[in-house]
């Protein structure tokens, strides 16, 4: 943030009204500073002050968003280089390419595919985000066509790709509620479609053949009072890309240079001739720091290990990944079915029930709020104590779901058993084994018995 919390606070009404939901206005002032809460929650802050906190504590890398509702995407918001430093805020938007010189039965075929990959992981749904259509016919009414086919077909985020500002207007203007990106802007047409963004109010994509003319005619648009810019360098191979994604993150953080603080898009789909390369580039450009991420095609053996990396990457490192703390019925379970209990750090999660998955023994897994701590180190902060276990137990409602009352529990909280026995009475309390890679051994004996 470029303001502190004091800085921020010297420009606030003072009322301590607690009308923000803060009950004064310095701590509301820290919110703001650390992130943590948004101006809008000051009903007192006049529009001009509130105008000049926001462009003052605003990200060097400007908050972009492309699409509305449920399907609007964030890019950018960056404050950092690394994410050890901090975090990385917005992850990128995988985006499918189609072009008006493809026949039908390929273009309904991607669009298929890109609708149908969705994967939830730790309660987030993951999927790619945006469909890039571009202009390579010559024809207007052919891409006209196809625009019109794809937000009949999805209700994904759309980037417009068409340098013809006439053409790119009679599509742009037809679909502007579904808030596109429009690209693209360069030296000889960023008057024009500069302007078109302007009055459809929709972001635009800025394009230069190296960064020095990039940095040209973003200047030029910022100019012209347009805000939300994402940047394309032009590069097309995976070395100069990587290059001008670096160069571009350091002036937006480092010099604080305003027509870099942009979030990108980069064009894997230009860069490789098979799909494996151009996943690799992709992963790449996940890391140093691609925002929009043009794909040739979406298949899933290689969209999933990209939007993992990305979920990896954009996860708080100072927050533990963490699930839902629940009844998580795994396979179809009935009244006889295991009783297991576990954290709810994400990685204990995913271990403990695919293997309970695997052995193919219909099982309920209680997943206990943790903190999203390990199960030794939560046992040993105390957040995985047979007292606070006992209460999670008794108000899960799984005594309503099994007739039997027998509780499995990590082999490496053995210690606790007595406790725990002490503490819920009517259960029978059993040590499973220290691994998880033996459950499927363990619950099939259970399932013998």
């Amino acid at each position: 943030m470029g303001l502190s919390g004091i800085e921020i606070f010297k420009k606030l009404p003072k009322t301590n009204c607690g009308k923000c939901g803060v009950p004064t206005c310095l701590a509301f002032a820290m919110k703001l500073a650390t992130g943590q809460a948004e101006l809008d929650a000051c009903p007192d802050i006049s529009d001009d002050v509130k105008e000049e906190i926001g462009e003052a504590s605003a990200p060097p890398v400007r908050t972009v968003v492309i699409g509305t509702g449920d399907r609007a995407v964030k890019l950018g918001g960056e404050t950092v280089l690394f994410r050890h430093e901090k975090r990385f805020e917005n992850p990128p938007a995988f985006t499918l390419f189609l072009s008006d010189k493809m026949d039908e039965a390929e273009i309904t075929s991607r669009l298929k595919k890109f609708n149908d990959t969705v994967y939830e992981r730790v309660g987030v749904v993951l999927r790619p985000e945006l469909v890039a259509i571009k202009a390579e016919s010559g024809d207007a009414s052919k891409f006209g066509a196809l625009v019109e086919k794809v937000c009949n077909e999805t209700d994904a985020g759309l980037v417009l790709m068409n340098e013809d500002a006439d053409a790119l207007s009679l599509v742009a203007k037809g679909c502007s509620n579904r808030k596109p990106l429009l690209y693209a802007a360069n030296k000889d047409n960023f008057e024009a479609i500069g302007n078109l963004a302007k009055e459809i109010s929709c972001p635009l994509a800025v394009k230069g053949n190296n960064l020095e003319e990039l940095s040209e005619v973003s200047e030029k648009l910022i100019a012209m009072g347009l805000k939300d810019l994402v940047l394309d360098s032009g590069a097309r191979t995976a070395k100069q890309a990587l290059e001008d994604q670096i160069i571009i993150r350091r002036f937006a953080l480092l010099k604080k240079f305003k027509p870099f603080g942009f979030p990108t898009i980069v064009f894997p789909c230009d860069m490789a001739d098979n799909l494996m390369k151009e996943t690799m580039i992709a992963c790449q450009m996940v890391a140093k720091y691609g925002g929009v991420i043009v794909m040739s095609e979406i298949e899933g053996h290689s969209v999933f290990p990209l939007l993992l990396a990305s979920m990896n990457i954009f996860t708080d490192p100072q927050r533990p990944m963490a699930v839902e703390q629940k009844i998580y019925e795994i396979g179809a379970t009935n009244e006889s079915s295991p009783v297991l209990i576990t954290g709810n750090f994400s990685l204990t999660y995913f271990i403990v029930s695919g293997e309970v998955d695997s052995s193919r023994v219909p099982s309920y897994l209680l997943i206990k709020d943790t903190e999203g701590l390990s199960v030794l180190t939560a046992w040993a902060a105390g957040k995985f104590a047979a007292d606070t276990i006992a209460i999670f137990v008794k108000k899960s409602g799984i005594e309503e779901k099994v007739k039997h009352r027998k509780l499995v529990i990590p082999g490496y909280l053995a210690t606790i058993s007595g406790e725990l026995e002490e503490e819920l009475p009517d259960w029978e309390i059993l040590i499973g084994p220290r691994e998880a890679s033996y459950l499927p051994v363990y619950l099939k004996q259970w399932s013998a018995d």
